[in-house]
């Protein structure tokens, strides 16, 4: 099978499953907001998710990226050592576990005070164990991708979400509120983990004659996940201290507001981090074999991909986003709207860094997406203290944006360096997405004052696809039948 097919066999399994995972979040995030939690309850679960996700990074250390990148090459090379790799990852992932959580737990009171929220020194116990559930979930995640079976990410990524939905929504229908939609996170974590380890071990641990290992190569493995762990930190700094930050200078309200938008921009970018995740390890397998040319061929086409879709999606969802929230969640969400105009260039510069950052680790380029990463994320912190006080939500957002498109630059920058891209042909796909983004917004934004229903809605988002499909054919950007043929 060629490179192509094998990155295609991947993206069509992780898309799919992605897919799975955001209709199940999309219709969670819906019965949440809409029918079982108060702006203020809904805040104040995703205030907890944030807290364990920041503190989530301690129990990582960058771990499981360098056992996935050390698997995709050891397992070309030197496939008696791959045993030793699961082990050791494992081992330390562990340990790394244990402290963190028991960290959390110490810690729930005096977070609880600095956040002004009694409440969360509940809801924090619970969320240690979420945590323990949720880093090794993540760490099957990342090896299955080291192993080239996407696929097998995807799957325990739909039993986590769609397990999920099922029990926050039972739980919290029970009257359990905050407490039950947590515990149903964590339930769909368990299930997610359990399954997880079991399909590692059949699949893969015990497929390889053990050969061992040495001290040499676990000091590598460590050493390889210093900057992983600094690009990683960085990322979850962007995607989640932010919502800590507006929980801290605000209150659950604006958090609702912020997540919400956040969880939307999400859900618009589901395809885009689907085609990075399983493109990422092709490059590794080309840089390994001296075939750096077909690399570049690879991401030019997905970039120019990315931005054909992106553009266009962004401007949709600025024109839109108000009209959406108010029908959709109703009036009291009314203030989401500011934050998923400003993120919709977000989603822009996301679905670039989509296809970007995880080639660049598979390339061993982790040290420079992690200096970038340090320097952008620092200034996400320092914007949203400045912004968040004088604008709330939409401050974070635009934070979030100004910071986040330097950290997307830089990476194209270094993929630039590593893999001598052609400028002239990204500069056409870029000035090609922009034209066909232009006409589009156009024929919404003749429609956009009709909008007084979800029906009405629903047609100008499909006036808005039709003229992008119509737009993006006639010009010869993308053929249709083709790419549906590719796809099914």
């Amino acid at each position: 099978m060629s490179v192509t097919d094998r990155v295609l066999d991947g993206f069509k399994a992780t898309l799919g499953g992605r897919i799975v995972n955001s209709v199940a979040n999309g219709l969670l995030m819906l019965l949440l907001a809409r029918f079982l939690l108060t702006p203020d309850e809904y805040g104040l679960l995703f205030l907890v998710i944030a807290i364990v996700s920041v503190l989530q990074l301690g129990a990582d250390l960058g771990l499981s990226r360098s056992a996935a990148r050390y698997v995709s090459d050891r397992k070309e090379t030197d496939p008696s050592s791959v045993p030793f790799i699961l082990r050791t990852s494992l081992r330390y992932r562990l340990l790394l576990i244990g402290v963190v959580g028991s960290l959390l737990v110490l810690v729930r009171d005096v977070v609880a005070d600095v956040l002004e929220a009694p409440e969360l020194s509940t809801l924090l116990l619970l969320g240690a164990v979420y945590l323990c559930f949720l880093s090794l979930y993540s760490y099957h995640q990342r090896l299955f991708q080291g192993f080239n079976r996407v696929d097998l990410s995807a799957v325990i990524g739909v039993v986590n979400n769609v397990t999920r939905v099922l029990f926050v929504a039972a739980l919290t229908a029970l009257g359990l509120g905050v407490v039950g939609a947590l515990a149903g996170y964590v339930i769909g974590a368990v299930l997610a983990t359990c399954l997880g380890a079991a399909l590692l071990y059949r699949e893969f641990y015990t497929q390889y004659e053990d050969g061992g290992g040495s001290r040499s190569l676990r000091n590598r493995l460590l050493r390889y996940g210093v900057p992983l762990t600094a690009s990683h930190s960085a990322n979850v700094l962007d995607r989640r201290v932010d919502t800590v930050l507006v929980g801290a200078f605000g209150n659950p309200v604006a958090v609702s507001y912020y997540v919400l938008g956040k969880q939307i921009s999400e859900f618009v970018t589901v395809p885009s981090g689907s085609l990075g995740f399983s493109l990422s390890p092709a490059f590794g397998e080309q840089k390994a074999t001296d075939s750096l040319d077909r690399a570049a061929r690879l991401y030019q086409q997905s970039l120019r991909y990315v931005l054909l879709l992106y553009l266009p999606a962004a401007v949709g969802m600025i024109l839109v986003a108000e009209p959406a929230v108010r029908l959709v969640f109703g009036a009291e969400y009314a203030g989401a709207a500011p934050v998923l105009q400003t993120l919709g260039v977000y989603v822009v510069f996301q679905s670039i860094t989509d296809v970007t950052t995880n080639g660049l680790d598979y390339l061993g380029r982790a040290k420079a997406r992690a200096v970038a990463k340090g320097v952008t994320s620092t200034g996400n912190v320092a914007l949203n203290i400045v912004l968040i006080p004088i604008y709330g939500a939409a401050g974070a957002a635009a934070a979030t944006v100004v910071t986040f498109g330097l950290y997307t630059l830089l990476n194209v920058y270094v993929m630039h360096r590593e893999l001598s891209l052609d400028r002239r042909r990204l500069a056409r796909s870029l000035a090609l997405a922009l034209a066909i983004a232009t006409g589009m917004g156009i024929a919404v934004s003749a429609f956009l004052p009709y909008v007084s229903s979800i029906p009405a809605l629903v047609g100008v988002i499909a006036i808005g696809v039709g003229s992008w499909a119509g737009l993006a054919t006639l010009s010869g950007a993308v053929d249709l039948r083709a790419t549906a043929a590719q796809l099914t």
